[in-house]
């Protein structure tokens, strides 16, 4: 019921803060705050901060408060997480909620305190962390429990995560602290050196998922994109091609893949085979990135594939580890 406590599991990305109950996502918005400048108080945080990004006057500053996937800013992800869970929760429960909360892994132990004192302190009754690929293999509905290997690599937008899980642990992992958000500088620089026009994140993130892609596709697609010429500082706009945008993704991409061919030289023999037959299960926002699953397929020489719940996965996953705790308390991350 509503007016009690709830079990919530929480993906809090770099770019997105997701909540979900049971198998239904409650929340999803953006890992943005907005600051008075002179006061140093928020005025604004998820959505509503997203609608002053770059639009704002300088009295205001939209902020990230989470960097590659952990606090950055303490005080500022404490604030956010106690206005969404309000609103995940309409403010009607009479208890606060028991969470569990996704953690990259492989973070050091101020990094998972600063999450777990932020949640507590946002209203939680009880915080516990799972692995993020733990929580994307749970949400993804991957055989975690059985002593087969299971590999899922989570792509979001600060970091990037391979691991090979059986028997509900981490048997073996390697996390790059690039995502998503690298892809989208790697394209912002490519515009500046090849046309001297100089464009925004948002803007570039937008023709990435416009027309950008890993491999090259059977039909070409371009966008027009307008930006700031470099020389003259007027506005100026070109077209770019879907070629154009793979060339620039390349060497961000190898990086990523090079994470998960890391992770699988970690991986015993025998759940090395179980990968190979099994293949490798991608989720996080940027795992939708066209071809993707094709050039990893090509480069590691193992079949790769999207899951059903890209986005979410992780997010319901953190759910269920609540609903499965006495099986994966032994699993979970210590503080």
């Amino acid at each position: 019921m509503a007016l009690f406590s709830r079990n919530l599991g929480i993906d809090l990305g770099t770019e997105r803060v997701r909540i979900a109950e049971g198998d239904q996502v409650l929340l999803d918005e953006p890992t943005l705050v907005a600051v008075a400048v002179a006061e140093r108080r928020m005025v604004a945080a998820g959505a509503e901060a997203a609608e002053m990004e770059g639009r704002a006057p300088d009295v205001y500053e939209v902020i990230r408060p989470l960097q590659n996937g952990v606090v950055a800013y303490y005080e500022l992800t404490e604030k956010l997480l106690h206005i969404l869970l309000r609103k995940a929760g309409g403010g009607s429960w009479l208890f606060r909620p028991k969470v569990m909360i996704t953690v990259p892994y492989g973070v050091t132990s101020v990094e998972r305190r600063a999450v777990h004192e932020a949640a507590l302190q946002a209203g939680s009754s009880e915080v516990y962390l799972l692995p993020t690929p733990l929580a994307s293999a749970l949400g993804a509905d991957l055989p975690v429990g059985s002593p087969a290997g299971n590999m899922i690599v989570n792509i979001g937008s600060g970091t990037t995560q391979a691991a090979v899980i059986a028997m509900y642990g981490v048997v073996s992992a390697e996390t790059l602290r690039k995502g998503g958000r690298a892809l989208d500088e790697a394209l912002i620089t490519y515009v500046r050196r090849k046309y001297g026009l100089v464009i925004g994140q948002p803007t570039a993130e937008q023709v990435k998922i416009k027309i950008g892609a890993a491999v090259p596709l059977d039909e070409e697609m371009s966008a027009e994109v307008q930006g700031q010429d470099q020389v003259t500082g007027l506005p100026r706009e070109i077209t770019l091609t879907t070629s154009e945008v793979v060339e620039a993704l390349e060497a961000p991409l190898g990086e990523m893949i090079e994470a998960v061919r890391l992770a699988m030289e970690k991986t015993p023999p025998e759940l090395a085979a179980d990968v190979i037959d099994r293949g490798i299960a991608l989720c996080g926002g940027s795992a939708l990135l066209r071809g993707l699953d094709r050039l990893m397929t090509k480069e590691l020489g193992v079949p790769a594939y999207l899951v059903d719940n890209p986005q979410t996965a992780a997010a319901l996953g953190a759910a269920r580890g609540l609903e499965q705790f006495a099986i994966l308390r032994r699993h979970l991350v210590p503080l």
